[in-house]
């Protein structure tokens, strides 16, 4: 028997995937996107290899080009000190540039490890014939993890550099697919960081060898670390309003519908904490409801740009902690998937996350205000002057340049 706190209210169209391959009918139906545009320390036919190990790159797709990442992997191909590349793949574009540059880097003679989900829901098909062309290659092809989905989004690479081996990492929140990185809104992470580096040699030889145990000094693994990390970060908040110092919680999803964590963050709303949500889907929680979650405010933005990146920022008393992962806030993720969340160390990065969070909470135009009653009403804030995030957003990138 279902009872009634089981039963949320659904949607009226299902099977919306289908509408990205919907024809167009007419060019003036058509949503024109602005061209993606180039990192601004990221130059024209240079190493990326040397950029990244001086600073840390952040991109946000698609207001910047996916042509980055891919070519991160095509210098890694052809490079000759590069040694190593290892990847995990999920979802892919049906013609990826990303599968075609690691079977070039395999015919130059690197070892090339790629650990693919099988299993990931509505392209196992493809999946499979991806791993049967890799394989062909000479790439080795570990089939996901015994008893989880793999879902992290982690690329390592080793070059050897004098007498040294160095290596570069890229984590990002969305999958390796340059087709859906033209509509979905995600966050992606170089670095040559030297303990997120060792970190990431950890978790790949981790899932190619389940026996083997690892520790993280920087990263977020689920299901192993990333639960507790995440509500001793809400816990450190709560213990810093009760301590009258300033507290707050700000961090966005796709969904969030983990009871522990939505319970905790009651908890931190009853102490003070201020918590503020950017939900774009299932939302579990119930903000705004006097005596248990007034302090927490949930919006959601559905805009042309589909809102794909996870992140999260935590006061931490002045010393902000933040961090951009692979993984929502609900008990699959968590708890029955391999996800990879890495910490934002550099300060301009930490700096633009904090702007596109301010950025994206005044929308005025497409955000929805989830409501005490569990509707979604378009925010009426400030509407004689509309501020359209995603075209803020562009525009916030484009002065970069």
């Amino acid at each position: 028997k279902i009872n009634d706190e089981a039963i949320m209210e659904g949607g009226r169209y299902h099977m919306l995937r289908d509408f990205m391959k919907f024809p167009v009918l007419s060019p003036n139906l058509e949503n024109i996107s602005p061209t993606p545009l180039l990192h601004p320390d990221i130059k024209r036919f240079s190493s990326l290899l040397n950029v990244i190990k001086e600073k840390d790159i952040f991109l946000n797709y698609p207001y910047h080009t996916f042509n980055h990442l891919v070519d991160f992997l095509r210098e890694a191909a052809i490079d000759p000190h590069v040694k190593k590349i290892f990847i995990t793949l999920y979802r892919t574009a049906e013609r990826s540039k990303v599968i075609n540059t690691l079977i070039n880097a395999a015919k130059n003679g690197k070892e090339v490890v790629v650990l693919e989900e099988l299993m990931a829901r509505f392209d196992e098909e493809q999946n499979v014939e991806n791993s049967d062309l890799m394989q062909k290659a000479g790439i080795t092809v570990i089939h996901g993890f015994k008893g989880l989905k793999v879902h992290s989004k982690l690329i390592y690479i080793e070059r050897k550099e004098n007498r040294d081996t160095k290596g570069y990492v890229y984590i990002g929140t969305g999958n390796f697919n340059e087709s859906t990185a033209k509509v979905y809104s995600d966050f992606g992470l170089f670095t040559a960081d030297t303990e997120i580096v060792e970190d990431a040699k950890a978790v790949s030889d981790f899932l190619l060898n389940t026996h083997k145990h690892f520790t993280c000094k920087r990263l977020m693994v689920s299901p192993y670390y990333m639960r507790k990390q995440f509500e001793s970060l809400i816990r450190n908040e709560i213990r810093n309003k009760q301590k009258g110092k300033k507290a707050f919680i700000h961090a966005k999803f796709n969904s969030l519908t983990d009871i522990k964590i939505i319970k905790l963050l009651y908890k931190a709303s009853q102490a003070g904490v201020e918590i503020r949500l950017i939900i774009r889907g299932a939302c579990c929680l119930q903000p705004e409801v006097k005596g248990l979650s007034e302090n927490i405010k949930v919006i959601s933005i559905v805009d042309k740009y589909l809102e794909h990146a996870r992140f999260t920022i935590f006061h931490n008393d002045g010393d902000e902690q933040i961090f951009i992962s692979s993984a929502d806030w609900m008990t699959r993720n968590l708890d029955r998937r391999v996800e990879i969340g890495v910490p934002i160390l550099a300060p301009h990065i930490k700096k633009t996350i904090k702007d596109i969070f301010i950025i994206q909470w005044s929308d005025n135009v497409k955000a929805r205000d989830l409501t005490v009653m569990g509707r979604n009403n378009y925010v009426r804030k400030n509407r004689n002057t509309p501020f359209r995030s995603q075209t803020v957003l562009y525009d916030y990138y484009k002065k970069m340049i």
